[in-house]
C-alpha cells in the first residue's frame, strides 16, 4: 500500500478517536441492530438443534419396520444391509412364536416379548447396553458322540418393566421355557439365561428380552414341531428336523443411519409397494418449523440491513460534507484518490469490528440468561440459545460488507472533492 494510504488510514482512525462521541453512538446503533439478530438467530439454531439433536439421538427415531409380515429371505436382508442408508437390520421371526416365559428362580415368573438383537444395535448402543452373540454348543463330559449343548448361558437384555417385575438385575441367571403343543401334547424345553444388562424406561416400555437372533430362531422351530441339537435334547428341544429349505422371515428391525436416511429408505420401500412404519411425520415437523423459521430469520434479516445501509451512509456521507474543507486540504498536500476514499472507509470498518464486538458480547450475556431460564427443561450439553464460532465470524463478514458498500458512495465523493473548491472557500 502507497504511502500516503497508510497515512490516510491513520489519519481516519484518529479522527474516528477524536470524534469519540460521534463514533459510540455508530457503534452503539450498530449494535442496537445487530444483538437482536444475533439472538434471534441463537435461539432459532439452539431449539431447531436441540430438537434435532433428540431426534437423531433417539434410536426409536430411526427404526423402521414393515406394516405386515412379508416373506423376506436371508438375501433379501443382505441386500438391505448393504444399503449405504441402512446402518442395523435384522430380521424378526413370527411375532406369536417369538415370546418366553421367564423364571427368576425367587418365585417370579413372566411372560416376555423377544426382540432380536447383534453386535451394532443402536438401541443397545444408544443407552449402553452389553450385547453378546449367541455362545457356540459344545460336548458336555460324558455326552454320546454327536451331543452338543450350550457352554454357557445365553445373554439377554431386559427392558426395565421386566427386571422391575421380575426383581432381577444384571448379572442374574434365569431360566427360560418355550412351550408348544405337537403330537396332542403340551411341551416345553427350557434355556438357561443371563441378564448381561437392563435397559432404562425410555428405550423400551414394554416386557421385552432382546435375545440373540439364533434364539429367536431355535423358539420358532420348537414351536413348529422340529428339533434344535444345539440347545440340547435333554432341555427338551426335541422333534422333527428341520428342512434344508432358506428361512424365510416375516418381518425386520431396521435403522436409517441418519434422519434424512428415513425419508429416502421410506420412499424406496414405497417404490416396492411395502407400507413400513416410521418417525418420518416427526423428522418432517421438525424440518418444516426449521424451514419456517429460516424465512422469518431471511426477512428480518432483509429489513435490518436495508434500514443499517440507509443509517451507514446517510452517517459516511455527513462526514464527508463536514470534513470537505479538510479533505480538500489533504488533496493539495498531495493525497491521491484512493487514499481520500480510505477515510470514510476505514471509519466504516471500524464501526463494523467494534459494533459488531459490542452485539457478540451482549448476546452471550443474553443467552447465559436465557440458557439458564430453560435449564430444567434442557438435557445435559443442550442449549437454547447457541451459536457456533463461524456464525460469529459469518455475521462479522456480513457486517463489514454491509458497512463498506453503504461507505463506498460518501467515499466516492471524498475522491471527488476538489482542492479550488477549499481555497476558494478559505
Amino acid at each position: 500500500m502507497p504511502r500516503t494510504r497508510l497515512q490516510a488510514c491513520r489519519l481516519a482512525l484518529r479522527d474516528y478517536a477524536h470524534e469519540g462521541l460521534l463514533s459510540a453512538c455508530a457503534v452503539l446503533g450498530l449494535a442496537a441492530v445487530l444483538t437482536p439478530l444475533l439472538v434471534l438467530y441463537g435461539v432459532k439454531f439452539g431449539v431447531v438443534q436441540t430438537l434435532t439433536e433428540r431426534l437423531r439421538e433417539d434410536p426409536a427415531t430411526l427404526e423402521i419396520s414393515p406394516v405386515t409380515s412379508g416373506r423376506y429371505t436371508a438375501e433379501y436382508l443382505a441386500n438391505l444391509a448393504a444399503h449405504p442408508d441402512v446402518a442395523f437390520v435384522l430380521p424378526r421371526t413370527r411375532a406369536i412364536a417369538a415370546t418366553m416365559n421367564l423364571d427368576s428362580g425367587q418365585g417370579r415368573h413372566l411372560l416376555v416379548s423377544l426382540e432380536p438383537t447383534a453386535p451394532g444395535d443402536p438401541l443397545l448402543l444408544r443407552h449402553g447396553a452389553q450385547i453378546q452373540d449367541m455362545p457356540l454348543p459344545g460336548k458336555p463330559a460324558g455326552a454320546q458322540s454327536g451331543a452338543a449343548t450350550l457352554r454357557e448361558p445365553i445373554g439377554v437384555t431386559l427392558s426395565a418393566t421386566a427386571a422391575e417385575k421380575l426383581d432381577v438385575r444384571r448379572g442374574a441367571v434365569l431360566r427360560g421355557q418355550v412351550e408348544r403343543r405337537y403330537q396332542g401334547r403340551i411341551q416345553s424345553a427350557g434355556a438357561t439365561l443371563r441378564v448381561i444388562s437392563v435397559l432404562p424406561l425410555a428405550a423400551q416400555q414394554k416386557d421385552t428380552a432382546y435375545v440373540p437372533l439364533a434364539l429367536l430362531e431355535a423358539t420358532e422351530d420348537f414351536r413348529d414341531g422340529r428339533a434344535v441339537p444345539d440347545l440340547g435334547a435333554h432341555n427338551g428341544w426335541i422333534g422333527e428336523a428341520r428342512p434344508a429349505e432358506p428361512r424365510v422371515y416375516p418381518g425386520f428391525r431396521l435403522y436409517a443411519r441418519n434422519l434424512d436416511a428415513v425419508m429416502t429408505l421410506r420412499r424406496a420401500f414405497a417404490a416396492q409397494n411395502l407400507d413400513v412404519y416410521t418417525h418420518a411425520e416427526e423428522i418432517e415437523q421438525v424440518t418444516t418449523l426449521a424451514r419456517a423459521l429460516n424465512l422469518i430469520f431471511a426477512l428480518i434479516c432483509a429489513a435490518a440491513a436495508a434500514g443499517f445501509l440507509a443509517s451507514t451512509a446517510s452517517s459516511a456521507l455527513a462526514g464527508v460534507k463536514r470534513k470537505e474543507r479538510i479533505l480538500g486540504l489533504l488533496r493539495l498536500t498531495g493525497f491521491s484518490t484512493g487514499a481520500l476514499m480510505l477515510f470514510p472507509l476505514a471509519q466504516a470498518l471500524c464501526t463494523a469490528i467494534l459494533g459488531t464486538a459490542l452485539a457478540s458480547g451482549i448476546y452471550m450475556a443474553a443467552a447465559t440468561v436465557l440458557n439458564r431460564l430453560f435449564s430444567a427443561d434442557l438435557r445435559d450439553l443442550e442449549q437454547v440459545c447457541r451459536l457456533l464460532p463461524e456464525h460469529f465470524l459469518l455475521a462479522l463478514a456480513a457486517v463489514v460488507a454491509l458497512s463498506l458498500a453503504a461507505a463506498l458512495g460518501p467515499a466516492l465523493r471524498a475522491a471527488r472533492i476538489q482542492p479550488s473548491e477549499v481555497i476558494r472557500d478559505v
